[in-house]
């Protein structure tokens, strides 16, 4: 087991010493995102904006790479495309052309049919509409708030309060800076792939912050007398090996995925890799330091809090 670590266990990084250092860093970046999302918006795609939905079937195995290109000269947008089913079906999102009149909306259509050609079969064609659009965000971001708030009670029963809200602040710094993203980075779209990334961030990041939080629990039955400071870097630092071995290999594998998937793959990736390295950061640096500003206990007892060192 000695070659799989890669941080020795004797290891004696003073992270909580550093914590105002990291809580101003990670207030900036979280007003950066706030800031971000309330002047330069999402940029939604058609499952939120609206537009059209097509299900098309090529009289061929159909070469998703050549239809993409195609469609995306046509400059109406952002037009995703995946298979499903056979490898002769294929559908179609094109985003809503900003023209509200439906003889504009139409054009837009009838520029894809073209591009398409004549031996397609389309065997559905859907509208969404704004209003659509409007109640699918207002779903998500309920999806997402309740996933947090199912994790708050889990960290809760688990361990203590204090535990559930560091947890959760963490979670939700998280969750915030991957939203900051998406709204400073237009490139990404806004859409159901964006909600898996904000939960997988979500699920990845709480992993590794209950992880911690273990050894933690563990160590305040084992050592007794360490002031709290010292107790929660003997944990960070005895967790430090197995969080850097679980995210490195993460990454490989999406770094893998960004570079050879291609962009579809890339923009669906990329934000969950931004979101990793984030999740691990918190879970390393946010979470166990902020447990100093809520307080623990042991046996009903106050820890010493240590806060001069």
């Amino acid at each position: 087991m000695e070659l799989y670590k890669i941080i020795p266990h004797d290891t004696k990084i003073d992270f909580v010493s550093k914590r105002k250092i990291v809580f101003l860093i990670s207030a900036i970046v979280m007003l950066i995102s706030i800031l971000a999302f309330c002047f330069h918006k999402l940029n939604f795609g058609v499952d939120f904006q609206g537009g059209f939905v097509l299900e098309v079937r090529t009289q061929q195995t159909a070469n998703i790479g050549d239809l993409r290109e195609k469609l995306n000269k046509l400059e109406i947008g952002e037009v995703s495309l995946q298979e499903f089913g056979s490898d002769r079906d294929v559908l179609i999102r094109m985003p809503s052309s900003g023209d509200e009149n439906l003889q504009g909306q139409n054009a837009a259509l009838d520029k894809v049919k073209t591009a398409l050609g004549n031996g397609v079969e389309y065997r559905k064609i859907e509208k969404i509409g704004p209003k659509v659009g409007k109640e699918l965000v207002h779903n998500a971001l309920l999806a997402v708030s309740i996933s947090l708030l199912a994790i708050l009670l889990y960290v809760w029963i688990r361990f203590e309060w204090q535990f559930a809200i560091c947890g959760v602040i963490a979670l939700a710094h998280d969750c915030l800076v991957l939203m900051g993203l998406y709204s400073l980075i237009h490139y990404f779209e806004f859409n159901v792939n964006a909600i898996v990334a904000l939960l997988m961030t979500a699920c990845y990041s709480i992993h590794d912050t209950v992880v911690v939080f273990d050894r933690i629990r563990e160590n305040m039955m084992a050592y007794r007398n360490l002031t709290i400071v010292d107790l929660l870097n003997k944990s960070i630092n005895e967790t430090l090996s197995r969080t850097l071995l679980t995210s490195i290999t993460t990454v490989l594998s999406l770094l893998a995925l960004c570079f050879f998937g291609g962009k579809v793959i890339f923009d669906f990736c990329f934000p969950i890799l931004f979101g990793l390295m984030f999740g691990t950061f918190s879970s390393i640096c946010l979470a166990a330091p902020l447990l100093l500003f809520t307080g623990i206990r042991i046996d009903g007892k106050d820890l010493e809090v240590g806060l001069a060192k």
